[in-house]
């Protein structure tokens, strides 16, 4: 079953200049259910616009994308029930504890308050979150945060999740119970949309990769597609050697 569908979706931007930038330019891809679709890239190449134009945060200039069915211009408050949005810079209300704000999250999604309590306690243990519940979350550390705002983004069991950049900056152990937590979503049918610079992490994930660079997708497949038409081992070269990098950087030493 496809759940997200993006089809020639353009973002441009005006600059300073008076001229455009296509930020992303003809973008297509398609991830079923149960899947983890890596979307990848430099900085610049297009991923954050794209998320946030998946999410029915930003408008596309042109294109169209659905997520369960629903259009992200057109239906935008039916995209937003259905979906779990995460980004590494979210923030927490920082005077409510975890607990108090996962609640309040759930409420606002139409919970009743004993299935709003029921929801945060299942999340609160399968994040680990169970040390610091009671703390605010003004007094939380970075990977402790972020395993606030993972539960926030999966308060309301949503089937659709948009995850960006998701352990960023985070220690060995907190990295650890994200990326699990993850494929534990994935094997319960949830479709993710996984945006990372860690490449070793998205090889070892990701049912599908795309490849981004100037907002084109380049290449796109499961890893040994991806493999065999870069002829290269690793995502890091093979992302590499299909941008030819090699011609980039001689020309810029040059």
């Amino acid at each position: 079953m496809e759940m997200v569908v993006a089809k020639n979706l353009v973002k441009v931007f005006p600059t300073p200049s008076g001229k455009e930038k296509r930020a992303v330019d003809g973008l297509s891809f398609v991830v079923g259910q149960g899947q983890i679709y890596g979307l990848l890239g430099p900085n610049g190449a297009g991923k954050t616009t794209t998320l946030r134009m998946l999410s029915g945060l930003m408008v596309p200039t042109s294109g169209t994308a659905t997520l369960a069915g629903f259009d992200v211009s057109s239906e935008p408050f039916d995209v937003k029930r259905i979906l779990g949005f995460l980004t590494a810079n979210t923030g927490l209300y920082q005077r409510l504890t975890a607990r108090e704000l996962l609640v309040y999250f759930a409420e606002l999604h139409q919970l009743d308050r004993e299935a709003a309590n029921s929801r945060a306690d299942e999340l609160i243990r399968w994040l680990g979150i169970g040390d610091f519940a009671e703390l605010r979350c003004g007094a939380l550390s970075t990977g402790q945060k972020q395993r606030v705002n993972i539960a926030r983004a999966l308060i309301a069991d949503p089937p659709v999740l948009i995850m960006d950049e998701p352990t960023l900056g985070l220690d060995v152990m907190s990295n650890r119970i994200i990326l699990e937590y993850i494929m534990r979503e994935r094997d319960q049918g949830k479709s993710i949309i996984l945006s990372t610079h860690y490449l070793d992490e998205a090889e070892t994930m990701c049912d599908r990769i795309g490849l981004l660079h100037d907002g084109r997708l380049i290449a796109e497949g499961d890893i040994e597609a991806l493999r065999a038409k870069a002829g290269e081992d690793r995502l890091s070269n093979i992302f590499l050697k299909l941008i030819h990098a090699d011609e980039i950087v001689g020309a810029a030493l040059r």
